[in-house]
């Protein structure tokens, strides 16, 4: 090979290496993009605490997630049991102590037990007992009683109730991410529930 072939060789080579730096730097320089404020979080290893009504992940290890069409085909075949973990409504602070308030009716997906308050990350010693006896009460203390935990959309407390029925032992744990917003989205309906008793 003649010298002038090694140096247009050698120009070609130096040229490729040229354009490859400033693709590189071009795409460090480039902004990253945001990720979109309603993404989905990962998922976290401990019970979420505050900011319940946010995005919540897509995942629950040990737990199959469950569409709205599927927590339908469940709850038509009574492949499981229903467990509604919204909060019972508190009176309002400003209402002037002379107020008689009435509590707001309660809609669940039919059939539901309402286990409220019991979706927090902290459970106080009383609710903890209450979602811990409910559960064994409805199960008949069978632990491989398929359970489908829901609150509403974009509410971590279902998650949270799942993933403490799981850490109890159970096995075949559903979450409903969607709860009632989505059944009700879905063409279900909702009907009055009451809180299971004794509640705390």
């Amino acid at each position: 090979m003649g010298v002038r072939a090694l140096s247009i060789k050698a120009f070609l080579t130096a040229l490729l290496f040229t354009a490859i730096a400033v693709i590189g730097a071009d795409a460090e320089q480039r902004p990253t993009e945001a990720a979109p404020e309603n993404a989905a979080p990962a998922e976290p290893a401990e019970y979420r605490v505050g900011d319940y009504r946010s995005p919540s992940p897509l995942t629950l290890r040990g737990a199959t997630v469950t569409s709205s069409a599927e927590a339908m085909a469940l709850w038509k075949a009574n492949g499981a049991l229903f467990i509604d973990v919204m909060p019972r409504p508190r009176k309002p602070d400003n209402l002037p102590p002379e107020t008689l308030w009435h509590i707001p009716e309660h809609l669940n997906i039919p059939g539901s037990a309402w286990l409220p308050n019991t979706g927090n990350g902290v459970l106080a010693p009383a609710a903890a007992a209450y979602f811990e006896e409910q559960l064994q009460r409805l199960t008949a203390g069978n632990r491989m009683a398929p359970l489908l935990f829901y609150c509403l959309k974009n509410c971590w407390m279902s998650w949270n109730a799942a993933k403490r029925a799981i850490a109890l032992g159970y096995i075949s744990v559903y979450w409903f991410p969607d709860g009632a917003d989505g059944w009700k989205e879905a063409g279900g309906t909702l009907t009055p529930g009451e809180p299971a008793q004794p509640a705390p």
